[in-house]
């Protein structure tokens, strides 16, 4: 019998310190990401933070709020605000990562910082990182705060890398995100921070909901799904249909995803020389060997089924109130 206990003691141990390797292991294989929104201008941010947060793989460090015109000035905190209403109530979370509010206006120039706490709160954050171990920044609106702490602090561009949803395609063109702050744009392209970008043409391609699709994914989903069901519902009606009484093939495009599926390995991409941007938002080819990562398609089938599957784990196990549905919209509060 001792052999055998001897035996039964070292599978026990092999399990355990197997099973501590592997926590370790994914421990610190989560990606460590902090995120700039301008959450409240529309729809989508709102899918980004809900699938950011339940994410496993990410270790979010911090959500920042970006200005945006169709946000009540002044949009840096009004986008706060929201971000809390999304996090604390919609969501459901007492626990969550810092919130922090982001500045109010562009930049006036390329090359000069605009103070924010989000700018303090990125260079701070990022200097737990190094050049072989790099903090990912994803930028779904104005790219504001994350120019103002290249500005500030160049070290920065060491520790930290930029995926950011921007532009029409490869070309430029104007786009919501660029038109907000072209220099901040400008600032970040002149910079050698590594830089990914989820055009607009893709987004459209790939992250496209018809009506019937989206509430198909969310109306029977929970709180979660019912809210961003309605949410869906209230912006189809006002901005993409008002007219079309029984016409509901015009879909509405998800844009803020696809810099999640690129840090989840969900999408493909090429490589091109990086350009200047010009005042006009067109962006003019230069002789450099510095390079842009474009990301050209989503596998959005992969991308939806994991969301959908993060958004019922959760409710599995957190209660979440519907006190908050039909109270406000968080695109269209004050």
């Amino acid at each position: 019998m001792r052999p055998l206990r001897q035996l039964i003691r070292l599978a026990t141990l092999f399990i355990v310190s197997t099973s501590v390797i592997y926590a370790a292991q994914s421990a610190e294989g989560r990606i460590p990401i902090v995120l700039s929104t301008d959450v409240g201008n529309e729809i989508d941010d709102q899918w980004a933070i809900t699938y950011l947060l339940l994410q496993p793989r990410f270790e979010v460090l911090g959500i920042m709020s970006a200005h945006a015109p169709s946000i009540t000035a002044p949009a840096g905190h009004t986008s706060y605000r929201i971000l809390v209403d999304v996090v604390e109530n919609r969501l459901g979370m007492s626990t969550h990562p810092p919130l922090i509010e982001g500045g109010s206006l562009a930049l006036d120039n390329a090359t000069t910082p605009r103070p924010s706490p989000a700018v303090n709160f990125l260079i701070e954050t990022s200097k737990s990182f190094s050049k072989e171990n790099r903090l990912t920044v994803l930028m779904i609106g104005a790219g504001t705060d994350v120019a103002s702490a290249i500005l500030t602090d160049p070290t920065i561009l060491e520790r930290v890398r930029v995926i950011q949803m921007g532009f029409n395609d490869e070309q430029g063109g104007e786009e919501f995100n660029i038109a907000n702050d072209v220099h901040a744009v400008q600032a970040i392209l002149a910079s050698n921070v590594p830089l990914v970008i989820g055009p607009g043409k893709v987004c459209r391609a790939s992250l496209s909901l018809t009506f019937d699709q989206a509430r198909e994914m969310l109306a029977d989903r929970g709180a979660i799904g019912a809210w961003l069901w309605e949410e869906y519902q209230a912006w189809y009606f006002r901005y993409v249909k008002p007219l079309r009484v029984n016409d509901f093939s015009t879909p509405w495009v998800i844009w803020d995803d696809i810099t999640l599926a690129y840090v989840l390995g969900m999408t493909t991409q090429h490589t091109l020389p990086r350009p200047r941007l010009r005042d006009n938002m067109t962006l003019e080819q230069v002789k450099t060997d510095r390079t842009v990562t474009w990301i050209t398609d989503v596998d959005q089938k992969r991308m939806w089924t994991d969301f959908l599957r993060l958004v019922d784990d959760y409710q599995r196990t957190h209660a979440i109130s519907n006190r908050m549905r039909g109270t406000r919209l968080t695109f269209m509060m004050p």
